[in-house]
């Protein structure tokens, strides 16, 4: 079956940005943001004018939808950055600066998770937290293969190795499993 991008149907978007504690003036980045752009636009809102949302990705089409998809919401704190997450260093935001960064239906994707972890840490703030959400092991009707799939032990490990801490896991949803680390 093709891969269905995270909608509203898939992920709640507002349980998942209550447990980040996201509020006026913080500094996000959605790292591997997709197309459809809820999580940057949802968390535009919530940090308002004060706050920054980066929308991080490799593919400047989908960078290029989110900011007509803001500028059509009349929301102006989402800045696109395109880049390789991959890449260590490579993303054009500053070092030590989001409170929060987001890895939502990315992990799953990629060949260098390891690389992936280290910039996100290098990201955060001390005391910044990372929310991973991957889909669940056991296979559905849509979504990548069972075998492309990554347990939340790896995610873990990954995490670890970066040298962040794991604050909690939760199930978030019929399909996907989270985890909140924290620098």
């Amino acid at each position: 079956m093709p891969y269905v991008s995270t909608g509203s149907n898939l992920l709640n978007t507002n349980q998942l940005f209550y447990q980040l504690n996201l509020k006026e003036g913080m500094r996000v980045g959605d790292l591997g943001c997709g197309g459809h752009g809820q999580f940057p636009i949802r968390a535009a809102r919530l940090v308002g004018n004060g706050g920054v949302v980066y929308a991080v990705d490799i593919l400047k089409s989908v960078l290029a939808e989110i900011s007509k998809k803001a500028r059509l919401e009349g929301i102006s704190n989402i800045k696109p950055i395109w880049t390789n997450l991959e890449l260590v260093g490579a993303a054009a935001i500053p070092p030590a600066s989001l409170d929060t960064a987001l890895l939502i239906n990315v992990l799953f994707q990629t060949k260098d998770r390891a690389s992936i972890f280290r910039e996100a840490k290098r990201l955060l703030k001390p005391g910044g937290t990372l929310l991973v959400v991957d889909w669940k092991l056991t296979a559905t009707p849509f979504g990548p293969k069972p075998w492309q799939r990554i347990a939340p032990e790896t995610i873990q490990a990954f995490a670890a190795a970066a040298g962040l801490r794991l604050r909690e896991a939760f199930d978030a949803g019929r399909y996907h499993y989270g985890m909140i680390f924290f620098r």
